[in-house]
Order: structure tokens, then sequence, then C-alpha cells
């Protein structure tokens, strides 16, 4: 029997695009609604299986309403959005979504995304808080793939929840998070709960790669392709075919790198410096920034459409201010493991310094704990450590998208700048192979109609080249 799922979008092109996508999936629409009081009549008339959500719909209702009363009737639903204000998604992602795409998105993201959502809607993930079942103990965790993340928070366990759902799927992924937080070890656990498990999983760190060489690093280079190519080399995209590629600080990533990456993600293919082959390449892509990039974009240094590739899941990792109750767990394993290595007979912490420990901000997060804890290890020839050395400034400025924010962009202007950003990567070309309208699949008309109705001119998507 078909699934069945109910279009939310006021917006006549997106929801027939939507319907068209879902239908050659075999999947069944059993309605399209544009506004909450009809989505809410089709609900009760067509029990559909899952929900496509729009945020803003006609009407003073809008999709974040919507979803308080599908997760009353327990029907899974997914928010499609254009909208970039934080303060909106933030509001969003409280009531609980299986799924969260920015639109324009293409047809893959869609059947990954509801692939995932079918995924966590049979565990049932929101239904169980803090997934019991992924921590037995204090610093003992289950699933073999989570043995080095250290922590009992809900915090901590509703992250690991989320990994258990993504892991199975082909969809990239993109973590956020502070320095420090532990993105490549969620990143390898990924990739351990993977199909790709027993593939190559290759780690390439984008702010250590000087500019002139990343693009021969991530795809390598034939013989003679520049000064000082000596040999062939082969690229990391290369080493990791058939597994997983984790690339930290994507938002380092120079911008003519970033338009080979596009092409990767897009057509899963790359070239190596200097030579005329296409390699077709079998690659999950796990990417990583303590970066804002969507203020990165803002201001011209990381591209839209790579974004919105990358963007399919995010994972935001929280900061270790905001799950102190796992400090003591930190630092016990931290203190152990440090101890063990000194040759040191250390027991336990004293009160007073696992206070001292708690009350502090942690700027640097689990790294800058690992340090500490290091740190006191060696300096102690005692049974217990009795003091930590702590940096006097304890309040580190929190980072926020608002502070930066002048307003948030309407879905007009955010359509408006990916169509800009993709003719800018294909140098114009509307129509044809590699045009704009096959990277955006739509039509080339519909295409022209949303230039002119945009106000699009030559200059605007040229306007990078001249300067």
């Amino acid at each position: 029997m078909k699934k069945k799922i109910l279009i939310v979008e006021d917006q006549f092109i997106e929801a027939n695009n939507l319907q068209m996508i879902l239908e050659r999936a075999d999947y069944f629409v059993c309605g399209i609604a544009r506004s909450v009081p009809e989505a809410l009549e089709m609900v009760e008339n067509n029990r559909p299986d899952m929900v496509l959500l729009d945020i803003f719909l006609r009407g003073n209702l809008t999709g974040i309403d919507l979803a308080r009363k599908l997760n009353e009737k327990n029907i899974g639903f997914v928010f499609l959005s254009a909208n970039s204000n934080q303060k909106t998604l933030d509001e969003a992602k409280v009531t609980g979504p299986y799924g969260f795409l920015v639109k324009p998105f293409r047809e893959k993201d869609i059947l990954v995304m509801l692939d995932i959502a079918w995924y966590r809607h049979e565990q049932n993930f929101a239904a169980s808080p803090g997934n019991k079942a992924v921590v037995s103990g204090p610093d003992t965790i289950d699933v073999p793939a989570f043995q080095h993340i250290i922590g009992n928070s809900g915090t901590l366990k509703k992250l690991l929840g989320t990994v258990l759902m993504v892991a199975p799927s082909d969809a990239s992924v993109l973590i956020l998070g502070e320095s420090g937080t532990g993105k490549e070890r969620i990143a390898a656990a990924i990739h351990a709960l993977s199909p790709k498990k027993g593939r190559p999983f290759v780690k390439v760190n984008c702010a250590a790669l000087p500019a002139t060489l990343i693009e021969s690093e991530l795809f390598g280079h034939e013989r003679g392709a520049f000064t000082g190519a000596f040999e062939k080399r082969i690229g990391k995209f290369e080493q990791a075919n058939g597994g997983t590629i984790f690339l930290d600080e994507i938002g380092e990533m120079p911008p003519e790198t970033q338009v080979k990456l596009l092409r990767v993600l897009q057509e899963k293919e790359i070239e190596r410096v200097g030579g005329s082959k296409t390699l077709k390449m079998d690659v999950r892509v796990i990417a990583a920034t303590n970066r804002d990039l969507q203020k990165e974009i803002a201001e011209g240094r990381f591209r839209m459409d790579l974004y919105y590739r990358l963007n399919v899941f995010p994972l935001t990792l929280p900061p270790l201010r905001e799950r102190k109750e796992d400090i003591p767990v930190l630092a016990d394993y931290f203190m152990r493991r440090y101890a063990k290595e000194c040759g040191k007979n250390i027991k336990n912490i004293a009160p007073p310094a696992m206070e001292k420990l708690l009350r502090y901000e942690w700027p640097g997060n689990i790294r800058e704990l690992e340090n500490q804890v290091e740190r006191a290890v060696l300096m102690t020839n005692e049974p217990f450590i009795t003091d930590f050395d702590l940096p006097v400034t304890q309040t580190p400025e929190k980072p926020t998208q608002a502070r930066d924010a002048v307003r948030p962009k309407t879905i007009d202007e955010n359509e408006r700048d990916h169509i800009i950003s993709v003719l800018r990567s294909c140098n114009g070309k509307i129509s044809g192979e590699g045009g704009a309208a096959e990277i955006l699949q739509i039509n080339v008309s519909t295409l022209n109609s949303r230039i002119k109705k945009h106000g699009i001119k030559k200059e605007h998507y040229f306007s990078v080249e001249k300067k």
C-alpha cells in the first residue's frame, strides 16, 4: 500500500513540482492545501502518513501552528521553507519535525529526507525523550560507534538518537558547532553506523590546506599538471571512493574550490587537476564548520547552492556550557586516561576542584576540558586532583545569528539570490547541458520567467568575474 503524503504549500508551482516528485517515487499525494484550515480538513478526511509543510501559508496561521496540531494527532511532518529568520527556524524546530529542508532543493534531497523521516517515525524517537536505549550508564554507550562519546545528559542522548537516525542513509550531513565540541567524533560515528562502515573514512581539514594546494589534495592531479607535479597524485575523494569523506572546517574552503565540490555533489564525479578523464565517485560527504554559513553566504564568501547541497541533514552540537551535567563524567574519563598514561595512581577529583570545573563556561569546550585535566594530572603527585588553573575570563561571548542579521530575507529574495548564484556557477548559461535550468531542475521557460520576475540582469551574475 502506497504511503499517503499531504502537501501544505501555498505556492502553486512549488506544490505541483512536489507532487510530481512524490508520485514518480510511488508515493500517494492525498491532497494539496494552501492554508492551515484547509490542511486540517484534509487531515481529518484523508489521515496522511506524513505531511510536507511550508512555514508561511495563506491566512493568519502558519505551518508552525499546524505542526502543533499534527503532533497532537501523532502525524509526522517535514518542514520546507525558504525563510532564513533564525527566530522562526528555532520556533519551527521546537515542534519536533522529522526533517527540515531549505528551499530550493533537488528531487534527491526530498526523497532522502523522506527516507530519514520514515525511519525516525518508525523508531519513534520523538516519543521517547532521551532515547534511553542509547546510554546505559554514566559513561557507557551501548552502541560501539559511540564508545568514545562520553556523557549521559539529555542533550547528548537526543543528539545520538539523531545520529542513529541519519547514519543508515546516504544523505550529506552538515555538522555545526563551536570548536572543541567533538564534530570529528560524531562524523566518525555516522560512518561507523552506515552501510559504508567497512570502507574508507577519509578526513580533510580544509583550514590546514593552502588555497593553492586544496584542489590537488581533494581531487588529485596528473603528472606535469603544474610546476612541481612530478608524479600522479590520488586525491582524497578517490581515496574515499566507496566510503565517507569528512570535510572539516568547510567554511574555510576557497570559492573556486567550492565550485568543484558542488560538481562532485551534483554529478558524483571528479577530474584530477591537469586531467581530462572523468571519474565516477561513490562517496558520502560529511562536512563540519564552526562558522555561521548563512552569514558567510550573505558576505559572499560561501556559495548558497553549495550550502543547500551540504545541508541535507544538519546536526548542531551543543557547547559544553549547555551540557554541564556531562562535565564530571568527562573529567573523570580524561583523568583516568591520562593517569594511566603517566603511570600515576590518581583516584578522583576533589569536590571543590570539580565545583570549579562546573562553574567555568568552557569557551574551548571539550577540548579545553581535556587539556585542563591532562595538565592537572601532570602536576599532581597525590591520589586526588585538588585544583585546576583555569583562566580568569570565564564568560565567552556567545555567537548568535540574530546579532548580525539586519532582517530576514523573503522567499522571493532567497530565490533571486539562488538563481544568481547558479547563473554565476555556469557562466550565465541558461539552457542545455550544464545550464542553470538543468541545475535548478526547472524548464527553461520557467527559469526565464523567474529571471524576468526578479529583475535579474547579466551584470548581476557576471559582476563577480569583472571585479
